[in-house]
């Protein structure tokens, strides 16, 4: 016989595997411009979220030091990137100071397939090019969540960028001339998040995930 605290587990353990097992997994894409707080929320989303994984990006550059391949990025050669994208591999790619990035579409699909809720962190190009992706693929389509997170204002973004003080002033001004273009992008999400502190934004995008998690779309029919 079961102890009433044994019995209290068990129940407390029931609509975690259920909710788990009759819900569709998600591909949920962040993007924000330079500074917003993005790293960070996806770093905690991350810690918050055991079942969820990342898509692991695909570079030319040379590895740093303490990067593995496969866990950090997938370190290719400039011919094998070349290669790959020849052959529509990518679900996007993009060129950064000389360096070739990418992310897999089968490395997405896996993990997707494998019941796994996938997160994504790109810029504002790049998500465009992911939601054109998905309008031709059924997988894509049932499974993406865009949302953008924007600064209250630019003002504010720019004090965030003074105060890291990892910039020049014309780095800075630069930046911010092209967050001003991003930003305005906000209305191609699904969902805009105003960025407050890191805990009430964690919190958000939680109960943005957990909404998600119980459309009818992504949802197996309750047993009758």
């Amino acid at each position: 016989m079961k102890t009433r605290s044994q019995k209290s587990k068990a129940g407390s353990q029931a609509p975690k595997t259920a909710a788990k097992k009759n819900s569709a997994p998600l591909l949920i894409l962040i993007s924000a411009p330079s500074g917003a707080g993005k790293t960070t929320l996806v770093n905690l989303l991350l810690a918050a979220q055991p079942h969820m994984t990342r898509a692991v990006t695909c570079t030319t550059r040379e590895p740093r030091a303490g990067e593995k391949d496969g866990a950090d990025y997938h370190f290719f050669t400039a011919e094998e990137f070349l290669k790959r994208l020849h052959a529509g591999n990518f679900l996007e790619h993009a060129t950064v100071y000389g360096n070739s990035y990418g992310i897999l579409k089968s490395d997405l699909l896996g993990k997707l397939r494998e019941g796994k809720d996938v997160l994504l962190n790109v810029d504002v190009q790049g998500s465009a090019t992911i939601r054109e992706q998905a309008e031709t693929e059924p997988e894509l389509r049932r499974a993406l969540v865009t949302i953008f997170l924007s600064p209250p204002s630019v003002a504010v973004l720019e004090q965030r960028l003074k105060k890291r003080g990892a910039d020049a002033e014309a780095v800075i001004q630069k930046r911010l001339a092209v967050a001003r273009q991003e930003i305005a992008q906000w209305k191609n999400f699904d969902y805009l998040l105003i960025s407050g502190d890191k805990q009430e934004d964690l919190r958000r995008t939680l109960a943005i995930i957990e909404s998600e998690k119980m459309r009818s779309a992504r949802s197996a029919s309750p047993e009758i």
